[in-house]
């Protein structure tokens, strides 16, 4: 059986729940293991940031094993995605209400597998403006929030694997057994506010789990694509479902996003949130004079 040292450094494993903040989960592991501790402050972070509206692979390190972090973030990522088709969005998930709609008809299965196959290996892609990349010292969406443009440059990345998971396009008579399901996941703006978008998101999550509201679709009017992308760091899985309507000579954003692996950590390994409180309870820890 192992024994945990937080203090002199552990790397831990938990699955975030959708609508949670990475800052968030962090938070609740902190506070549960210094209280087993005994101690007022134990240092704690994250290897790689998931968006509230995505769930799955999150490592967290503790003690001196935050000196990893880096490493860890550089690790090769595999994402399970599900892009709404014949639709965009400002921020290309579900962040933000629908813009634009475009057709549908003429896209096939095979012009799918094709057009995936043109985002293997080394390829430029230019990050999503509703995002915390840096331009001048500036984060993109606080230029976004202000009214004010702003130009991302093309980054370079590498697509290791994708492939198609599942495909529902109800005009060309495809229909998948899990059309219902996914259609439930359809949601519009998730309780953003014009301004203040991820602001009032984060702010949201913090509390708990944000209220949803669903849109008014249906199984007959929502054509998806699901997809499962090995990537390097780095990647926008957002920007991927944009470049891949585009592909498609249509619209698509990202209405379903799970990280099911990081390295050699998959999702299988993972704790569930739920968990975290029993786990820092009843984990065996190094005895020290402070937990006597």
């Amino acid at each position: 059986m192992k024994i945990y040292d937080f203090e002199a450094g552990e790397v831990l494993a938990f699955d975030k729940p959708l609508h949670w903040t990475s800052f968030n989960l962090v938070k609740i592991v902190r506070n549960n293991l210094s209280r087993r501790l005994g101690v007022k402050k134990l240092k704690v972070g994250h290897a790689g940031t998931l968006d509230p509206l995505a769930s799955g692979v999150m490592i967290i390190c503790t003690g001196k094993a935050t000196k990893q972090i880096d490493q860890l973030q550089a690790g090769t990522k595999e994402y399970i995605a599900t892009l709404r088709l014949g639709c965009t969005t400002a921020s290309f998930d579900a962040e933000h209400p629908v813009d634009a709609t475009f057709p549908t008809a003429h896209i096939t299965r095979e012009m799918v597998e094709e057009g995936l196959k043109k985002f293997l290996g080394s390829i430029w892609q230019v990050p999503p403006v509703y995002s915390a990349c840096k331009v001048e010292g500036r984060r993109a969406f606080d230029y976004v929030r202000q009214g004010e443009e702003v130009e991302l440059k093309a980054k370079e990345l590498v697509i290791d694997e994708i492939e198609m998971l599942d495909l529902h396009l109800p005009e060309q008579g495809i229909v998948s057994p899990h059309a219902q399901e996914v259609v439930a996941t359809v949601r519009e703006g998730v309780n953003i506010k014009e301004g203040n978008g991820r602001k009032q998101l984060l702010e949201h999550a913090e509390q708990g789990p944000v209220e949803e509201k669903l849109v008014e679709v249906t199984p007959e009017d929502c054509p998806y694509l699901q997809i499962r992308v090995v990537c390097s760091k780095g990647t926008y899985i957002r920007a991927l479902a944009r470049d891949i309507g585009q592909a498609l000579g249509s619209g698509a954003y990202l209405i379903g996003l799970r990280r099911t692996r990081v390295g050699n950590i998959s999702i299988e390994d993972c704790l569930a949130a739920s968990d975290v409180e029993k786990w820092a309870a009843e984990v065996p820890i190094v005895e020290k004079e402070n937990n006597v």
